[in-house]
């Protein structure tokens, strides 16, 4: 039986993507969520075996909404897929781009486009949409000539549109990096080197800093850091990290070493890296 994979958006989109990707030994299972709350729903209510969440993107930055996710639900990181972003502009076969008036995405995919429009078909409209895959499956299912979308080759297929244009995002350098939950999958200690954390500090100066140059001290290779704001504590904050590290043992040592300073650590996830 194939993994029941939920994703957020509808089958088709950058997601499936990227479950398609982890899951490259077989074909998982879409299960459709609205919200990325609902991945965790998903999981919790047995329809989804695990789950796919965009986290960040090389061009917009993170989502700060689903960082508070992995703080609030409590389900580990078993994995990640990093992404390259390719969005296409199709439509039903048989038309040209002389053709199409106007053209329907998601606000995303309107950002990482708005060039291409303003210089190669400037009487195009472009209509904000609640999804990618869904703007596809709109124009196939209600049969919408001279209405474009744009969106994931993947949509093109499984919708049966022509890609007129490939390619049309302004920055070919768009990855988006995708984390991977599924409790049953195990992660050998001897394959993991990349790791999640999420920590508070003591109100007072220096607290990171000191923090910062223990997890060097161990080798401990600081990918990535924010912060979001504790409600009902001003000015303190959660602090969310990722370290890659070439040792497991050195990576136990340097949260030993670091766990009397904080006030709370949880590690969100452990796993091997995708890059």
């Amino acid at each position: 039986m194939d993994k029941k994979v939920a994703i957020q958006g509808y089958k088709g989109c950058f997601h499936e993507q990227a479950a398609r990707l982890f899951y490259r030994d077989g074909t998982p299972d879409i299960v459709e969520c609205d919200t990325f709350d609902g991945l965790y729903q998903a999981m919790a209510s047995g329809l989804a075996d695990a789950a796919v969440m965009a986290i960040e993107n090389t061009v917009s930055g993170g989502l700060i909404h689903n960082f508070e996710l992995l703080r609030k639900y409590d389900r580990k990181v078993k994995g990640e897929v990093y992404l390259r972003i390719r969005q296409n502009l199709m439509a039903l076969p048989g038309q040209s781009l002389r053709d199409i008036h106007e053209v329907r995405t998601h606000y995303m995919a309107i950002n990482q486009t708005r060039e291409f429009f303003e210089h190669e078909c400037p009487w195009i409209k472009m209509v904000e949409s609640e999804d990618t895959a869904r703007s596809a499956a709109d124009v196939a299912q209600r049969g919408l000539r001279g209405i474009g979308a744009v969106a994931s080759s993947l949509a093109a297929e499984l919708y049966g549109l022509e890609i007129l244009c490939p390619g049309i995002e302004t920055y070919k350098q768009n990855f988006t990096r995708f984390l991977l939950f599924d409790d049953a999958l195990e992660v050998p200690e001897d394959d993991i080197d990349k790791a999640i954390l999420c920590f508070t500090l003591p109100h007072k100066p220096g607290s990171l800093a000191h923090i910062l140059t223990i997890l060097s001290f161990y080798d401990m290779n600081l990918t990535r850091i924010q912060s979001l704001p504790i409600p009902g504590r001003e000015w303190q904050y959660f602090f969310y990290a990722d370290i890659k590290f070439d040792s497991y043992e050195r990576y136990h040592q340097a949260l030993a070493a670091v766990r009397p300073l904080l006030e709370d650590l949880n590690i969100l996830g452990e796993y091997k890296a995708a890059l």
